[in-house]
């Protein structure tokens, strides 16, 4: 995807993560592109050469103020991921996933940047209907579900009240190179592990449980709509509309890595949502967004 912005000063914070990293590549050469990341998760083989690096947690003022300085946009990619992470430690995941959002929108005020936010499914929680649309109830099941949750209305929030032009996107299950890890979306890179280690390929309870797998390459299409559109202080899903079950998606990477792998079951993973997928009707109708990269596709040529 190219850019929808040339010529401007864009900041990714987590920038040196899986998305943020891709979000900064895709606005090389035609921006000033700063990455902010503190290294906690991301990598610096992930940093383009051609992007300033600001090393620091959006929670450090002094590091966030530099690298907001003059700055026409801002992908807020950086978080904690983790839903078990959250669950453990809900302190210090509040700190970031909230507390340091609220900060960057703040930052963000007083130099009257667009924010683009890296918001969530998870904050839907167990949906009632599917696919899920963005008027959906939500009922976050974990401190990360409502830390986004949080931070989802505050975006929205302040392009009301500050007329700061925000963007929520709710991310569902991405997958795709320099990919680390996480829940559901992390399950590809488990799986690809497995099988290239001969297997078995485990799958928790039965396997039926169904997600909509989105591909970073289109999640990146998402984030350039999103930079220029009028649809501001707006929340748009940003997944497929397609659902796999996780049994199918082991058979896929079986199938490409090494068909001769088994795939065996193991204990269903307590609090686990049956089913997920996006209505993003919303998303093609404001945005323009349309994924491009089936699951067949994204897959072979992640493990290829």
């Amino acid at each position: 995807m190219t850019a929808t912005v040339t010529g401007k000063t864009v900041l990714v914070t987590g920038g040196a993560g899986f998305v943020g990293s891709h979000i900064a590549d895709a606005h090389l050469p035609d921006n000033d592109v700063r990455i902010l990341d503190n290294f906690s998760s991301g990598r610096r083989a992930n940093v383009p050469d051609a992007a300033t690096l600001v090393e620091g947690d959006i929670r450090d003022d002094a590091a966030l103020s530099e690298a907001m300085d003059g700055v026409d946009v801002v992908f807020h990619q950086a978080a904690i991921v983790s839903v078990a992470r959250s669950v453990e430690d809900p302190t210090t995941s509040g700190a970031v996933n909230a507390n340091g959002t609220l900060a960057v929108l703040e930052a963000a005020r007083r130099q009257d940047a667009r924010v683009v936010f890296a918001s969530s499914a998870a904050i839907y929680g167990t949906p009632e209907t599917l696919p899920i649309t963005e008027g959906e109830s939500k009922e976050p099941a974990s401190p990360y579900g409502l830390e986004k949750l949080t931070s989802d209305h505050y975006c929205r929030l302040y392009d009301d009240l500050y007329d700061l032009p925000t963007v929520a996107l709710r991310y569902f299950n991405i997958y795709g190179p320099r990919q680390s890890g996480g829940d559901y979306a992390g399950v590809i890179k488990a799986f690809t592990e497995q099988a290239r280690d001969g297997g078995p390929l485990t799958v928790h309870g039965d396997g039926e449980q169904t997600r909509d797998f989105v591909n970073v390459a289109d999640v990146v299409q998402a984030n350039c709509l999103a930079a220029t559109t009028d649809a501001t202080g707006e929340a748009f899903n940003v997944g497929t509309g397609t659902r796999t079950s996780v049994r199918q998606l082991a058979e896929i990477i079986r199938d490409e890595v090494d068909p001769t792998a088994e795939i065996t079951h193991v204990d269903a993973r307590d609090g686990d949502i049956r089913h997920s997928a996006a209505d993003i009707a919303k998303a093609r109708e404001r945005l323009g967004f349309e994924p491009t990269i089936s699951l067949a596709d994204g897959l072979h040529d992640y493990l290829s």
